[in-house]
């Protein structure tokens, strides 16, 4: 093994080969049995009515965008402490985005904040047609309070759930759609299970799901009902709208298959390795992740906080030192407000401060199932030599 330590890493058993292997001695790599297949098992897991997997989780936000008819002139609102993706969604459609600061203990958005934005919003005639909530680290945003305000203000909820699949709020599993119109899960190599690239939306709305997946697919339809007359024979088909190649393979599907029936003691791993991060860290001048008491994170992300009053070493020290120790530490996010695209569109630095701080003091710790307590050790030694110099 490597003497390196990956912030993230995947985890691929003999039963995933085989899995993969099968389609590959199958007639279908793509278009074939395992993407419905890993469809259903996924919607059954988290208790939705339709799940509709594509090529990436960018994909599945962009269409998610579209099945809800976000377009020229309406405003999306996200969160800033996010990737780029969750944002860019939007802008492929052709609305504009907005962004509400994040709440200074989940790092998800701030309740509170939301609910002074959409007040404001509300007096200038430009409240938001969606709001895509991002569950940062795998923990969910406070979605009872949200929807309350959804039910208020007239605007529609896509979950970003990208980091959360296996956790749960309230006792129900992310990506039921309980208080959501659109869940998407994304199966990153580094996320909580993987598909190599591959994304999923969940939803419990029969129109939603036809019009995703009418626009993975090159907005192409087979179905004689959806046509505009009657076919010309066996082989017709009909373009009815403009869509993409968005497809997941049976490849892809067939690996998401069988890490689905791992899902469960993955987030488990994670969730002894976070305690015990909890244990090793506790003496040093950091802020560990806090857990809102509604939530059940799938704990894609173990992030610290440094309190770099009590250092000596700069934030960037800190994290080139740990680099340079053979550990590999990131940075979950940059704030997307932040970015020069963003910012050649009008934000600045100020605009969402809560957001702006956690980036001046996060770290994101090595966390993965296959992490060992040797390499837990060697993380916490290694930080507390950078931090309590």
């Amino acid at each position: 093994m490597s003497a390196y330590i990956p912030y993230g890493r995947q985890d691929i058993s003999d039963a995933d080969i085989q899995a993969v292997s099968d389609v590959l001695r199958s007639d279908y790599l793509t278009q074939g049995p395992a993407v419905p297949a890993f469809e259903k098992a996924v919607a059954d897991y988290c208790g939705a009515t339709y799940a509709v997997a594509a090529n990436s989780a960018t994909s599945v936000l962009h269409i998610a965008c579209l099945a809800l008819n976000v377009g020229s002139g309406d405003w999306v609102w996200t969160s800033p402490n996010t990737f780029v993706a969750s944002a860019n969604c939007a802008l492929y459609c052709g609305a504009r985005v907005d962004f509400v600061d994040i709440d200074p203990r989940t790092y998800n958005m701030s309740v509170d904040a939301l609910h002074q934005k959409l007040e404001q919003a509300d007096k200038q005639n430009r409240l938001p047609k969606v709001i895509i909530l991002v569950h940062f680290a795998g923990q969910s945003c406070e979605m009872r309070e949200i929807k309350a305000l959804s039910n208020r203000y007239g605007f529609k909820i896509i979950e970003d759930a990208s980091h959360a699949i296996g956790g749960k709020y309230r006792g129900e599993p992310i990506g039921s759609c309980r208080y959501s119109d659109i869940t998407v899960f994304s199966f990153h190599p580094v996320k909580i299970i993987t598909t190599g690239e591959g994304g999923m939306a969940l939803t419990n709305n029969e129109r939603l799901a036809k019009r995703m997946q009418l626009l993975r697919s090159h907005g192409i339809t087979r179905d004689v009902d959806e046509m505009t007359h009657t076919p010309d024979g066996s082989w017709y088909y009909q373009q009815i709208d403009l869509g993409f190649n968005y497809r997941m393979t049976d490849l892809q599907a067939a690996l998401g298959l069988s890490q689905m029936q791992r899902l469960d003691e993955f987030v488990a791993k994670r969730h002894t390795i976070a305690k015990r991060y909890d244990q090793l860290l506790a003496e040093l001048p950091v802020i560990t992740p806090w857990q809102h008491a509604d939530s059940y994170s799938a704990l894609h992300l173990y992030v610290i906080r440094l309190k770099l009053k009590e250092i000596d070493c700069t934030h960037r020290q800190v994290f080139e030192e740990m680099r340079a120790a053979g550990i590999g530490v990131n940075l979950h996010y940059i704030p997307v407000h932040r970015q020069p695209y963003y910012e050649a569109q009008g934000f600045k630095a100020g605009y969402c401060p809560e957001a702006e701080r956690y980036y001046a003091e996060a770290i994101s710790l090595p966390m993965y199932p296959g992490l060992t307590e040797a390499q837990q050790d060697k993380v916490s030694e290694a930080l507390q030599r950078f931090t309590t110099k």
